[in-house]
């Protein structure tokens, strides 16, 4: 999905500022121009989690639209997301010849992967992002520091503080079968499926996946770990003490999402609506330090190795 101000007007007051379809029939050269183009090219392919096909497969080479769009209208600075994987996919010549694509294309680029829990985000999420910014323009994007690096919000404080209202939006709670229960009482808090403590007939007779996140409970004193968006039994992500999977609007908690916004469709629609955004308040400080760049005023940053 592309979007766009247009003179000046709020998308409120311009029916056409909005471009909705698939991306692959769009007509990339027929867009406006804007000033900074935000992309997150899906991740699905570039995963750790799953056949990690990369450019071979359906979703990978979907960056390319977003190098034409660059090409075509030369907008001052683009984002683009992904997950950390893409460094590694394809033996690495996946990263390597998109961040050729996107260099030849007349930026400057910094890539970095980001930990969001160091950033206030209650969640282990890692994702790389890159920066670019037009090179005839001689600004050099640099990576902000993190502000929570000593100091992450816990998953308990992200969904109890202010606590969650029964008759909030996307607030749905999902039954569970007295196996799953059962299963859930024996679990610690930050332990999975796998846990010791488990009896053996409640024990899963899965190989190989020790180390996963199946009905793994989040740890109250720690960033929860990372939100998805789809996944089989058991991967709804657990309450630390209540003997469930966590609602929707806990999740939005875990991604940062105000209670005001509200996600529309069913809920594994909706859940996958969050589980594949980038959090707001991890966005917003990146957002927030192109607008500094740009505007020549200090800020707190790490070194950067390219």
């Amino acid at each position: 999905t592309f979007s766009r101000n247009i003179h000046g007007q709020t998308l409120s007051e311009s029916t056409d500022s909005v471009f909705h379809g698939d991306v692959r029939e769009l007509d990339i050269l027929g867009l406006p121009k804007c000033d900074g183009l935000a992309f997150g090219f899906p991740c699905n392919d570039f995963s750790l989690v799953g056949e990690s096909k990369g450019l071979d497969g359906t979703f990978g080479p979907l960056y390319t639209y977003g190098v034409k769009y660059l090409r075509a209208h030369q907008p001052d600075w683009f984002i683009a997301e992904n997950v950390g994987g893409l460094r590694s996919s394809n033996g690495g010549k996946a990263f390597e010849l998109i961040i050729n694509d996107l260099k030849e294309s007349g930026y400057n680029l910094t890539a970095n992967l980001y930990k969001f829990e160091d950033y206030g985000v209650p969640q282990a999420r890692h994702r790389l992002i890159i920066v670019g910014i037009r090179n005839d323009l001689n600004l050099t994007f640099k990576v902000p520091e993190p502000t929570h690096k000593d100091k992450h919000v816990t998953s308990f404080d992200a969904i109890s503080y202010p606590p969650i209202t029964l008759d909030s939006h996307n607030h749905d709670f999902t039954s569970q079968s007295k196996a799953v229960v059962e299963r859930l009482k024996h679990i610690k808090p930050g332990y999975n499926a796998w846990s010791e403590d488990i009896p053996q007939h409640l024990r899963l007779n899965v190989k190989g996946a020790k180390l996963s996140n199946i009905y793994k409970r989040l740890d109250p004193k720690k960033p929860s770990y990372t939100v998805t968006g789809s996944g089989g039994g058991g991967t709804s992500m657990y309450h630390w003490k209540e003997h469930r999977a966590l609602t929707n609007r806990e999740r939005a908690r875990l991604q940062t999402f105000p209670d005001n916004f509200v996600f529309y469709g069913g809920r594994g629609s909706v859940r996958k609506q969050i589980g594949m955004a980038v959090p707001p308040a991890g966005a917003k400080i990146i957002f927030e330090a192109i607008l500094k760049t740009f505007a020549g005023k200090e800020y707190e940053v790490i070194e950067y190795k390219s």
